[in-house]
Parts: C-alpha cells; sequence; structure tokens
C-alpha cells in the first residue's frame, strides 16, 4: 500500500528548496540522521521511512506551485 504525501511551503520554509537541500546532504551518509531529525521534525506527518524514500530518490516527485507531492510505499 502506497500513501500520497503533500508537503506545503509556508512564509518561512520553502519546501522545494529544502527538500533539494536536503536530498544533497543525504548523498553523504554521516550527515543523514541529522537531515532526517531536520526534515522529519519540519513536516511531522510524514513518517521517518517515507521521508527516506523521498530524501534517497527512491520515489519520484512533482511540484505543484511550492507544494512539493510525492508517493510512499506504507512499510
Amino acid at each position: 500500500m502506497a500513501t500520497t504525501y503533500r508537503l506545503a511551503s509556508s512564509t518561512l520554509i520553502h519546501t522545494p528548496g529544502l527538500v533539494a537541500w536536503a536530498t544533497n546532504g543525504c548523498h553523504f551518509e554521516d550527515d543523514r540522521p541529522q537531515i532526517m531529525k531536520v526534515m522529519t521534525a519540519t513536516y511531522p506527518g510524514v513518517p521517518e521511512a517515507a521521508m527516506e524514500q523521498l530524501l534517497i530518490k527512491r520515489v519520484p516527485f512533482t511540484i505543484e506551485g511550492e507544494t512539493l507531492v510525492f508517493t510512499a510505499e506504507d512499510n
């Protein structure tokens, strides 16, 4: 089963830019735990397993305006 997530931007956070930063940072395995901590705290409705699928590019995403949309497999 899969779940679709919509990560909206706010006046303080531009989601597409934040995800681009986090995806780049996840290339460095030593940095992943801290990046995951930041991202799951910023988007508490997204489980860590789904966030990991997004950030290490296991699942595609689309940008709708300033909202990032992706579908992740439930574990």
